[in-house]
């Protein structure tokens, strides 16, 4: 298996008052033009995608939906609590082994610090960040046979603006 992790692009500002449950809080207008450059990108360097799996975040849902339709994938994008703010990287590795069909390719949208901790702990079996994406950034490991901790390599890793030139170059 292949698993892209993708963090949410660029949101508003933490605003209590406007939403008082912060996962409501949506990506900016700069922010989805943003992390649509970066979509363009990971569909220039990706292109055997299934599955697009995201955090119930309203950020991370509509980082989602620009990657899905960036990558040309019919499939609706799955909410997964596992991916939501908080949620412990191992409790996705593990939901990915039992649900995701083997030889897939599946973007995983969220947030930091889970999916620098996912990174790591695909790469090294300890859940400690190897690596933090920014707003819009990728990586993606592979595991070459069981979905477990410590038996994946990394593939690569890219910012949005690294993303986004990959897709000027298309």
């Amino acid at each position: 298996m292949r698993v892209i992790v993708v963090r949410h692009g660029p949101a508003e500002s933490r605003d209590p008052r406007r939403w008082p449950d912060d996962d409501h809080r949506p990506l900016s207008r700069e922010g989805r033009r943003e992390t649509r450059d970066a979509a363009n990108g990971l569909a220039a360097i990706e292109r055997e995608v299934r599955f697009v799996l995201t955090s119930p975040a309203s950020r991370a849902r509509a980082t989602a939906e620009i990657v899905r339709e960036c990558l040309g994938i019919k499939r609706n994008c799955l909410p997964w609590s596992e991916l939501a703010p908080g949620s412990a990287a191992a409790e996705a590795l593990a939901r990915l082994a039992e649900d995701i069909p083997a030889r897939s390719t599946v973007v995983l949208v969220g947030h930091e610090p889970q999916l620098g901790e996912l990174v790591g702990l695909a790469l090294t079996g300890d859940a400690v960040s190897l690596t933090r994406l920014g707003k819009a950034g990728a990586a993606a490991v592979s595991f070459p046979r069981a979905i477990r901790p410590g038996a994946a390599t990394l593939d690569w890793r890219l910012d949005r603006k690294a993303l986004a030139r990959l897709a000027k170059r298309r």
